[in-house]
């Protein structure tokens, strides 16, 4: 329909100038109704995992299952890395063990429930569920070795000696859900969607101005380092998954190898510079390094994994 829009406007949707208009125009649309319904939904139920009805769940598990509760906890919470701190800062200040709070701050920005749709339109159900399935074991993997470390003397001491306040849930009625759904809806677009808008101006850019041998040689199977370079690159970037798709779109289909994408879609969603200077008001520069560094080194051994199973055939 947008196609034959700009075509009745005189525009040639084959030249790249009128490619790229309709590339934006058609994935900011999908993306934006898209992102308002998931996250409708998903706030939705969110509104029965309060901050303090989760701390009490979640101080109902020991060792992995913690971590995994938390992990799974994270994927219900429609919100990037800079919007998980603040939750987290909550969960370590209420007790809770440090390793499952991490585990929750990986898995968030990571794996979004309000993204699942999104990836299989590009990538498919298996490697949709792929993603997931191996983003929450990063989360529960890096949680569990934070807690391994004893790292919990590198927390900022304002946190390390905050009154573990226990005040119990109000009762929501289904107005009030519907309320918090709807005001969550309207913070996290006027919060997200200049991502939105960055992230597709660069993937209609990509998609019709660079050319595919550039990224075949730069991100394709010929550069062993392309998963390294991915996701370096996608560390300072200021994004959310959703501004983030956009782009990963335009390197799939111009030769970028699929755990090469992959990798830098975790990476600017977990690692983003933004959320790392937020997190340093929190913890330590240690404890901090070791959580770049236990992200990093997973996200790039899952991107050469995803890239030996798709050249296998697997995925």
């Amino acid at each position: 329909m947008i196609g034959s829009l700009l075509a009745g406007a005189g525009m040639d949707i084959n030249a790249r100038l009128g490619g790229s208009i309709q590339f934006f125009l058609y994935d900011v649309i999908k993306i934006t109704v898209l992102l308002c319904f998931l996250i409708f939904v998903i706030s939705y139920i969110q509104s029965y995992f309060p901050p303090e009805r989760s701390k009490k769940k979640l101080g109902r598990f020991h060792g992995i299952g913690a971590n995994v509760v938390s992990a799974l906890l994270g994927t219900v919470t429609p919100f990037c890395s800079c919007s998980s701190i603040p939750l987290f800062i909550g969960f370590t200040s209420a007790g809770l063990p440090l390793g499952v709070t991490f585990s929750f701050l990986i898995s968030s920005p990571m794996v979004d429930l309000g993204s699942l749709v999104l990836l299989m339109s590009i990538f498919g159900a298996k490697v949709t569920v792929s993603y997931v399935v191996i983003g929450l074991a990063i989360a529960v993997i890096g949680g569990m070795l934070i807690e391994r470390m004893h790292m919990e003397r590198y927390v900022e001491e304002f946190i390390a000696q905050a009154g573990n306040v226990d005040i119990d849930s109000p009762t929501l009625t289904k107005k009030d859900r519907m309320q918090f759904a709807r005001k969550l809806v309207a913070g996290t677009f006027k919060k997200v969607f200049p991502c939105i808008l960055i992230g597709v101006a660069i993937g209609a850019f990509i998609h019709n101005w660079i050319p595919q041998d550039l990224i075949e040689a730069v991100l394709g199977s010929d550069n062993p380092f392309g998963v390294i370079l991915a996701t370096l690159v996608g560390i300072p970037m200021c994004a959310d998954i959703f501004g983030t798709i956009p782009v990963a779109e335009a390197l799939l289909s111009k030769g970028a190898q699929l755990g090469t994408v992959l990798a830098f879609m975790m990476a600017v969603t977990t690692l983003s510079l933004p959320s790392m200077i937020m997190l340093r008001k929190a913890v330590k520069p240690r404890l901090l390094a070791v959580f770049i560094a236990i992200c990093t080194v997973g996200i790039i051994v899952v991107g050469y994994l995803f890239n030996v199973f798709h050249a296998m055939m697997i995925l």
